[in-house]
């Protein structure tokens, strides 16, 4: 059985993977292991090892606790990981068509948004 905590560090490699355009292919040859493994890693079935973890970090250019984030403490030890927006498909095309907005137009965007939402 797989344990909610290596399902969740699995999402978030998927995620920030998806986020930057690479494909497992990228990732598997920048870690130097075959794209299968990042398959596993990515839906839980294989847990990731703390060596692996950073070389994975560093490939994908965030701090090792990026992995970590969006978990408690007692969602990990009761079993159980809060639905995660990010794993709505549509919601990371929005998320990547974001930032791929000029900075400028990017918070212009961001403050029609806060305000539409308000209304």
């Amino acid at each position: 059985m797989t344990h909610p905590v290596d399902v969740h560090v699995g999402k978030r490699i998927r995620h920030r993977r998806w986020m930057i355009g690479m494909t497992q292919q990228q990732l598997a040859e920048q870690v130097g292991i075959k794209f299968q493994q990042i398959q596993k890693y990515e839906t839980g079935m294989n847990r990731v090892s703390a060596s692996r973890l950073w070389d994975i970090a560093h490939a994908l250019d965030v701090p090792i606790s990026f992995f970590f984030e969006g978990i408690s403490e007692g969602e990990a030890t009761e079993g159980k990981v809060q639905g995660d927006i990010l794993a709505d498909k549509e919601a990371m095309e929005l998320v990547r068509a974001f930032y791929s907005i000029p900075e400028e137009q990017r918070r212009r965007l961001f403050e029609l948004a806060r305000v539409l939402s308000a209304a």
